[in-house]
């Protein structure tokens, strides 16, 4: 036999040192094949999950500002006028019935003019009542902080001195017979409060509705309660409607709107549904709840500066239950400051408690708004009709 010699031998040996290695290699590329593939599949689901946010985040608001634009026009009520009060403003007046004397709605804080809609078609069957939108709110667009009028400066935006000189331009343009009923509830209590100090000779009769004592923002209780609470709450419903998760809200049936009893039309639901989804409407109710210590500082400052004319009659309008939206120490605080709100401004007032309301009493109880305002018309219009 031949012995094999010793490059022979070498050379066998880095053969089969070859073989093994290619061996391994084709082993661990089997063995690397299925973590790519797991690699790639875990890639696609975050692309698509990336995706679906994207869509989410952007589709919503979209739609939500294309349907407003759409909404807006339609949903303007038919009876109402976009007023030019100077100064580059626009605001929204709805008037309806016909007669004197003139009864104008002043709204709650953040609210817009549809929540007087019992109130003001009831009392139209006697008289000219109209209500509007304060600036930024429902219909009466907001200039933009380019676009100001300087007045702000005076008063601060979204403050009652503000609202007073923009409602004050508005009668006027709108050439509102004067003297008128005035009628404000809550933050509207407030503004028509300053009004008729201001202009007492245009208010025959003045109407308060549950409404805001201006000492009650110099406690800790009440403004960590404002400030603290209610005012993120309304935040939140800014945020939403910006992106456009209200809407959503509302097809869902989860955010209703606050007038929807079976007297009401569905172009005011439709309406209420409206500015629920809009951010400029509920950037404005944020702002008039934000400014309100400010507001009431105002009131309080006019207050004793000018006392209202002996010639103007003033009426309160408050229920005997607490709001179960409020703790109740903090109800029990408005009613004790509203007491001493009328003894030290307003002594010969009427005060006029309603059984089995709260401070929705505009649209729970609306009759009993009602009757007291038809009552306030038909004394008035007695004594015109006997000169």
């Amino acid at each position: 036999m031949r012995r094999r010699t010793d490059g022979q031998t070498s050379n066998d040996e880095r053969l089969n040192a070859n073989r093994k290695d290619q061996t391994q290699d084709q082993h661990q590329g089997q063995q690397s094949q299925p973590e790519v593939k797991d690699r790639l599949s875990y890639g696609s689901v975050l692309f698509n999950i990336g995706k679906c946010l994207l869509l989410i985040i952007i589709i919503p608001p979209f739609l939500n500002y294309a349907s407003l634009q759409r909404e807006g026009q339609m949903l303007l009520p038919k009876d109402g006028q976009i007023i030019d009060v100077g100064l580059g403003q626009k605001m929204h007046l709805l008037c309806k019935g016909q007669g004197k004397p003139v009864v104008i709605l002043d709204a709650p804080t953040g609210m817009s003019s549809d929540i007087w809609f019992h109130v003001q078609e009831s009392v139209a069957s006697l008289t000219k009542v109209c209500s509007y939108d304060r600036m930024g709110l429902g219909f009466s667009k907001r200039l933009m902080q380019n676009e100001t009028t300087g007045t702000e400066k005076v008063w601060g935006m979204s403050t009652t001195g503000q609202m007073v000189d923009d409602l004050h331009r508005l009668l006027q343009a709108a050439a509102i017979a004067n003297p008128f009923i005035l009628v404000g509830s809550e933050l509207g209590a407030l503004n028509s409060r300053f009004y008729s100090h201001i202009h007492d000779v245009q208010v025959s009769d003045l109407v308060l509705i549950d409404p805001i004592p201006e000492d009650i923002f110099e406690d800790n209780q009440w403004k960590e309660y404002w400030y603290a609470k209610l005012l993120p709450s309304l935040q939140a419903k800014q945020f939403s409607a910006a992106t456009g998760l209200s809407r959503m809200l509302i097809i869902v049936g989860v955010i209703k709107p606050t007038i929807q009893d079976e007297s009401v039309s569905e172009e005011v639901i439709q309406r209420q549904k409206y500015l629920l989804c809009n951010p400029a409407h509920q950037s404005s109710a944020v702002d008039e709840h934000y400014f309100m210590n400010e507001s009431a500082a105002q009131v309080r400052d006019i207050t004793k500066f000018k006392q209202l004319s002996t010639r103007t009659s003033v009426s309160v309008i408050t229920g005997d239950s607490f709001d179960q939206q409020i703790p109740e120490n903090l109800n029990q605080m408005v009613t004790k400051l509203q007491k001493k709100l009328l003894q030290e401004f307003y002594p010969s007032a009427n005060h006029i408690h309603v059984k089995g309301a709260d401070r929705q009493i505009i649209y729970t109880k609306p009759s009993a708004i009602s009757e007291h305002l038809k009552k306030l018309v038909s004394q008035r219009q007695a004594k015109q009709q006997s000169k």
